[in-house]
């Protein structure tokens, strides 16, 4: 009797008492899409949840990334989803590369059937819904801010890229808070951009136009630029361009990263708790 009472009782308080990481199918398109969902201990009803979206050809195994430490330390939870294969056989999310002319998998609307889905199974907030994205998955952020702003409180893309294909494609009137990580000497995103398509992933914009971009869009009227604090263990040193006084309060960051090469981890910051920051902003 006793522990009856008790399991109503935590049920009740809307809390999840015990670290938990589910692995999980969800039928979206006609094919099953997998994820790893992370709940912190004692995660409280309606907490923010923060997508994070790996690279080209890459895992949503947590451990890559470092988010759940941090989600931890803040309260939230954290969904990797995993992307479907194209024909080269490789996981990736669906941006429009030239070689994906092919692919039929429409994530934007995974992504929305995700979150509804996490949303009603788990009791997450319905407002403060984040994504993060490296390389691949950075790019999918500025497709996202272009097709679904509404669907994210704010946006981290970490070396990618907007495509000229997703700017001309831009039909969004909400400006979304935006936050990119980049390093200067990326050859696989570059910094300058690749506007006559020499890598093949398509034409893209130089780092700082893209983001320009964003600022603009959200009508940004102060740009503010300063060197970080040396971050420890790090020879980086990242130069912080921060638009603001936008007039619904929206930002849009930028962190230049000197010599920083295409990488999650080696950015000059801890880019968890930096992208982290960023959100926390935008949390209601």
């Amino acid at each position: 009797m006793k522990k009856s009472l008790l399991l109503l009782l935590l049920f009740c308080t809307g809390v999840c008492m015990a670290q938990e990481t589910l692995n999980r199918t969800i039928r979206s398109g006609g094919i099953e899409r997998s994820y790893i969902l992370y709940l912190p201990k004692d995660l409280p009803q309606d907490a923010p949840l923060v997508v994070v979206l790996h690279g080209y050809g890459g895992t949503n195994a947590p451990e890559r990334y470092g988010m759940n430490a941090t989600a931890d330390r803040h309260g939230f939870a954290v969904c990797y989803p995993l992307g479907a294969k194209d024909g080269r056989n490789k996981t990736c999310w669906n941006v429009g590369y030239p070689f994906q002319a092919d692919m039929r998998v429409d994530d934007i609307a995974f992504f929305e059937k995700l979150i509804r889905h996490l949303q009603k199974e788990y009791g997450l907030s319905r407002r403060n819904v984040f994504c993060t994205g490296m390389s691949n998955g950075g790019d999918m952020c500025y497709m996202l801010a272009a097709q679904r702003p509404q669907l994210f409180a704010a946006l981290a893309p970490v070396a990618g890229f907007m495509s000229v294909e997703i700017l001309r494609g831009d039909r969004s009137r909400t400006p979304v808070p935006l936050f990119e990580i980049h390093g200067t000497a990326d050859r696989t995103t570059r910094w300058e951009g690749d506007l006559d398509n020499e890598g093949g992933w398509g034409a893209y914009l130089p780092i700082p136009v893209a983001v320009g971009y964003w600022a603009a869009k959200a009508r940004c009227a102060r740009i503010a630029c300063d060197t970080l604090p040396q971050h420890p263990g790090s020879d980086l040193r990242v130069v912080a361009h921060r638009y603001t006084d936008a007039a619904d309060d929206t930002e849009v960051w930028l962190y230049e990263t000197i010599g920083g090469k295409h990488s999650w981890n080696k950015t000059g910051v801890d880019t968890c708790e930096a992208v982290w920051e960023f959100f926390s902003k935008y949390v209601k």
